[in-house]
C-alpha cells in the first residue's frame, strides 16, 4: 500500500464514523420527540381533567401503564445517549447536543410525573365533600405553563435559542401567578374548616403547574447551551441582555 493510501484510510474511517454518528443522533432526537409528544399529551389531559372537572379523564392517567411507559422511554433515551457518548466521543457542538438531550430527557420524565400528580389531586378534589370554585388565576397559569412547554420543545426541535430565551423570561410571570393563587387559597381556607382539604388539593395543583413551567424553562436553557454554548442558568442578567440585543 502506498503512503498516500495509508494517509487516506483514517480520513475515510472518520468520515464513516461521522455519518454513523449523525444517523444515530437523528434517531435519538426522534425518540426524544416521541417521548415529548407523550408527555405533552399527559400534561394536557391532566389539566383538562381538573379545569373541566372530568374525573374519568384524571382516572385514566392513574392507570399504571401511563407512568410506566414514560419511565421506560426515558431510560431507553438515556441509554442511547450514553452509548453515543461512549462510541463516538463527540466534541464541541455535537457533544453539547447529546448532553442537552440527556438533560431534556430527565425534564420530560419529571413533567410526566407532575402530570400524574395533578391527576391525583384532581381525583381527590372532585371526589371531595366540598368542591371549591377554582381560583380565577388558575386558568391563566395553566395556559401559560402549557405554552411554555410547547414552545420549549419547539425551540429544541428548531435549534432556536432566541425562542428559548423568550421562554425563560416567562417563568417569572408563572411564579407571580402561583403566589397569587396561594394567597387566594389561604383566604378561602380561613373561611371554613371544610375548605381546607379541597384548598390543599388546589394548592398542590398550582405548585405542580409551577414546577412544570420550571422544567420547561430548564429545557429552554439547555437549548441556549446547545446552540450557543452559553450556560445561562442562574444568570438572569445575561438572559435579559442577550434577549434585548436580539
Amino acid at each position: 500500500m502506498s503512503a498516500g493510501s495509508k494517509a487516506k484510510a483514517p480520513t475515510h474511517s472518520r468520515a464513516r464514523n461521522m455519518i454513523h454518528f449523525h444517523r444515530d443522533l437523528e434517531n435519538l432526537e426522534k425518540r426524544v420527540w416521541m417521548l415529548a409528544s407523550r408527555v405533552l399529551q399527559t400534561v394536557d389531559q391532566a389539566i383538562q381533567a381538573l379545569c373541566e372537572r372530568q374525573i374519568e379523564l384524571a382516572l385514566a392517567l392513574l392507570e399504571p401503564d401511563v407512568d410506566t411507559q414514560i419511565d421506560q422511554e426515558e431510560v431507553e433515551v438515556e441509554n442511547e445517549c450514553l452509548k453515543i457518548l461512549a462510541l463516538y466521543q463527540p466534541v464541541a457542538t455535537d457533544l453539547r447536543r447529546v448532553a442537552g438531550i440527556l438533560k431534556i430527557n430527565t425534564d420530560l420524565e419529571r413533567m410526566g410525573d407532575l402530570s400524574i400528580n395533578i391527576a391525583e389531586r384532581a381525583v381527590a378534589f372532585l371526589r371531595g365533600r366540598v368542591i371549591l370554585p377554582t381560583p380565577p388565576q388558575l386558568r391563566e397559569m395553566t395556559d401559560l405553563a402549557k405554552v411554555m412547554v410547547h414552545r420549549s420543545l419547539e425551540a429544541f426541535r428548531r435549534n432556536d435559542s432566541q425562542l428559548a430565551r423568550e421562554i425563560c423570561l416567562m417563568d417569572e410571570r408563572v411564579d407571580r401567578i402561583n403566589c397569587q393563587i396561594i394567597e387566594h387559597l389561604i383566604g378561602v381556607m380561613k373561611q371554613s374548616p371544610d375548605n381546607i382539604e379541597p384548598g390543599l388539593n388546589l394548592f398542590s395543583t398550582s405548585r405542580h403547574l409551577e414546577r412544570i413551567a420550571d422544567h420547561a424553562t430548564n429545557i429552554a436553557e439547555d437549548v441556549v447551551y446547545m446552540v450557543e454554548g452559553e450556560i445561562i442558568r442562574h444568570h438572569p442578567e445575561a438572559l435579559v441582555r442577550e434577549t434585548t440585543r436580539h
